[in-house]
C-alpha cells in the first residue's frame, strides 16, 4: 500500500521540486556539472593511478638517452653505432655485439675497467675504470634497452657481512667444484691456452664477483641460476671474501699458487742452490799441480 504525502507536506516538496527544476533550466547548470565530474574523476585518477610512475619512466627514457650518447662516443668504435658488433675483412668480431647482453654483463665489464679496451688483446685486463657510476649505470640502460639480458643483481645477494660458517663452508664446497680448475683453491688465478689467463679473484667487490658468475665474461662458462643459484652464489662470494681475510700461515704464501709452483720454487731455489754451492766449493778447493821437469 503506498502512503501519499499529506497536504501539509505537499506545500514544502512542491517548492523544492520547483526549485531544483529552475536550477536545472539555469545556463550554468551544465557547466556546474561538467566541473564536478572533472574534479570527481581527477581526484579518483589522483588516489588510484600508481604514485611516481611517470617518473620513472622519464628517468628511465633520460638514462637510456645519456647512455646511447656515452656509447657512441667510447664504445660504437668496437661494437658498431646502434650495438650490433662489427666484423672484419676475415669474418671474426672486431666488437661483438651486445644486443641482449643485459645490464650485468656492462656493468661488470666497465665496472672493472675492463671495457673500454686500450687495445686489441687475447683477454682484457682489470684496470683503472674510466667511466664513473652514473656513467656506467646510463651505459646499462642503454644496453639492457636493446634486448633482455642478466640484471644488475640484488644487494640482498652480493651483501656477504652478514654471512655465518655454514655460508662459507658451502661456498668453499661450491667453489671448489666449479673454480678451482681455473682460479686455483684460493682464487689466486692461473694461467689458461691461447694466452688467456684465469684473474685472480682478491679485492674484487662482491657485485663483480656475482655478475662474472652469471654473464661468464671472455672465456669464463656462465653459471646461471639453473646451474647455481643466488644464494649459492652468494655463498660462493662468501667464501672468495673470507680468504682475503685469511693470514698467511706457514711463512711465504708464494703466492698461494698450489703445490706445482710450490714444488717449482723448492727445485729451483733448494736444489738449484746445493748444485751452484757444490760447484762453487768444487771451483776453489786445493788443486795439486804436476811438476813439469825440466
Amino acid at each position: 500500500m503506498r502512503l501519499l504525502p499529506t497536504r501539509s507536506q505537499r506545500g514544502p516538496l512542491q517548492r523544492t521540486a520547483r526549485r531544483l527544476s529552475t536550477h536545472r533550466r539555469s545556463r550554468f547548470a551544465g557547466v556546474a556539472v561538467m566541473l564536478a565530474g572533472l574534479l570527481v574523476t581527477g581526484g579518483a585518477y589522483a588516489l588510484l593511478s600508481p604514485a611516481g610512475a611517470s617518473s620513472e619512466v622519464t628517468d628511465d627514457a633520460t638514462s637510456v638517452a645519456e647512455g646511447r650518447a656515452l656509447f657512441l662516443v667510447g664504445c660504437s668504435s668496437c661494437h658498431g653505432k646502434n650495438a650490433e658488433g662489427i666484423v672484419t675483412q676475415r669474418g671474426t668480431q672486431y666488437g661483438p655485439s651486445l644486443v641482449g647482453v643485459g645490464a650485468a654483463s656492462v656493468d661488470f665489464q666497465v665496472g672493472t675497467g675492463r671495457m673500454p679496451m686500450a687495445a686489441p688483446g687475447a683477454q682484457a685486463p682489470r684496470k683503472d675504470r674510466v667511466y664513473d657510476e652514473q656513467e656506467t649505470a646510463a651505459l646499462a640502460a642503454y644496453v639492457a634497452s636493446l634486448g633482455p639480458g642478466p640484471a644488475v643483481p640484488d644487494e640482498r645477494y652480493t651483501d656477504v657481512s652478514d654471512a655465518t660458517n655454514e655460508d662459507i663452508v658451502r661456498g668453499g664446497e661450491f667453489f671448489r667444484t666449479n673454480c678451482t680448475a681455473c682460479h686455483n683453491f684460493v682464487g689466486a688465478g692461473g694461467a689458461l691456452p691461447g694466452g688467456k689467463y684465469a684473474p685472480a679473484l682478491n679485492d674484487i667487490e662482491e657485485k663483480h664477483l656475482y655478475q662474472a658468475m652469471l654473464t661468464g665474461p671472455q672465456q669464463m662458462p656462465v653459471f646461471s641460476d639453473d646451474v647455481l643459484t643466488p644464494d649459492e652464489k652468494r655463498q660462493i662470494i662468501a667464501y672468495i671474501k673470507s680468504i682475503d681475510e685469511q693470514p698467511g700461515y706457514g711463512g711465504y704464501g708464494m703466492g698461494s699458487l698450489g703445490p706445482v709452483s710450490d714444488g717449482m720454487f723448492a727445485w729451483i731455489l733448494g736444489i738449484g742452490g746445493l748444485v751452484g754451492f757444490a760447484v762453487w766449493i768444487a771451483a776453489h778447493s786445493t788443486r795439486s799441480k804436476k811438476k813439469v821437469e825440466a
